[in-house]
């Protein structure tokens, strides 16, 4: 019997590097896997972007505050559920994020203060989850104000790699992994037997690793304020805006998720790191098949009930 080998290929899509992995012990299998895989976040990444006239998302976002939008039962799913996180997260989770006015955050050396609260909270008026009208029946989106507009940045890549994951093991790949900027879906195991060696990215240096895990059937997600931040008055401020003040989010500077989906672990990995350290893992806990690790502003590791590291 041929030895298993891990074939994997790397591609940009959807704004971030792809990198699909499949067992096996035949390479032009594997490749014709791989590009199932790739073919379908492809396909995704035409239905949510923005950044064309013709997606969807933009048609809803265009025609935010004047009429309903009819959209394929695909794309409204994801919004339905999107919506739930919403509300599970409290709006720390909110795809209305597209609202926000850009000039408030640029996150350059030129900023040298945070905007006043007031100001904050007029800049994120529009972002508001409740305002999302969902007709199942004839399967349209409606925004209620004009100038609303939704984004799937939060939770589209984990979305990706989970039906990415779905194709690829439809076709009989048993053991692989979809690696999306860091976020990854595993399952299977390696061709050595063990299971896929997952590390924790130290804040301090998104090189070297925290700590690692081992996982299958399992996915994992970590938002983080080390690769883009501001310094001011020796404070540092994440990119990470918290949709209901406008300010950005101090005191964490990861969250990783650990999960059976990757579009749960993608779209929980942010609003926990919104929530708190204390909120989030409260809420964590009451949820099933779902775990999180929070390294604080000191380097202080906290974890969910269940969780293991090395």
């Amino acid at each position: 019997m041929s030895e298993q080998l891990i074939f994997k290929r790397s591609c940009k899509l959807m704004g971030n590097r792809f990198e699909l992995s499949v067992v096996s012990e035949n390479e032009e299998w594997a490749n014709e896997k791989i590009d199932a895989g790739i073919d379908e976040i492809k396909r995704i990444e035409k239905l949510l972007t923005t950044f064309s006239d013709d997606s969807e998302t933009n048609q809803v976002n265009k025609n935010a505050g004047i009429m309903p939008v009819t959209v394929s039962r695909e794309t409204f799913n994801l919004i339905q559920r999107s919506v739930r996180i919403s509300e599970l997260t409290q709006g720390a989770f909110d795809i209305t994020y597209g609202s926000i006015d850009k000039r408030l955050w640029n996150f350059d050396q030129n900023m040298t203060s945070l905007p006043d609260k007031a100001t904050a909270k007029k800049m994120v008026r529009l972002i508001n989850f409740r305002n999302i009208v969902l007709d199942g029946e004839k399967c349209t989106v409606f925004l209620r104000e004009e100038g609303m507009r939704i984004g799937f940045g939060g939770i589209g890549k984990g979305y990706a790699a989970e039906r990415a994951k779905q194709v690829m093991k439809g076709q009989g790949v048993e053991s692989g992994v979809v690696n999306a900027s860091g976020d990854l879906n595993a399952w299977g195991i390696q061709p050595n037997g063990n299971k896929w060696t997952v590390g924790i990215a130290n804040p301090d240096s998104s090189h070297e690793v925290f700590s690692y895990m081992t996982i299958s059937d399992l996915a994992v997600a970590t938002s983080g304020n080390y690769e883009k931040f501001i310094m001011i008055d020796g404070k540092k401020y994440s990119h990470t805006i918290n949709p209901l003040t406008g300010l950005p989010v101090t005191g964490i500077k990861s969250v990783t998720i650990i999960t059976t989906n990757a579009e749960i672990a993608d779209a929980m990995a942010t609003p926990v790191m919104i929530m708190g350290i204390n909120t989030g893992l409260d809420l964590i806990n009451q949820m099933k098949n779902i775990e999180a690790v929070i390294i604080d502003d000191d380097n202080r590791l906290y974890t969910s009930n269940n969780i293991n590291l090395t």
